[in-house]
């Protein structure tokens, strides 16, 4: 993948990630628990995403151009 690419992709998850906490953030104590599961998981995997996609842009910081 092109850093291009990596970027985008960065960008894509790290906006993923800012709604899903806003929406965290709107969910009241009266929301059904199903719904606070269901968004932990999503939390949970958005944040997974944005940190794989920052190791591999640092990797490709790293490596040398030829």
């Amino acid at each position: 993948m092109t850093v291009h690419h990596l970027a985008l992709g960065l960008y894509h998850w790290m906006k993923r990630l800012e709604e899903l906490e806003q929406e965290q953030a709107r969910l009241g104590p009266e929301a059904a628990l199903a719904e606070r599961i269901r968004l932990e998981t999503e939390l949970s995997e958005a944040r997974k995403a944005v940190a794989h996609y920052r190791q591999l842009l640092e990797a490709q910081k790293e490596q040398p151009k030829i």
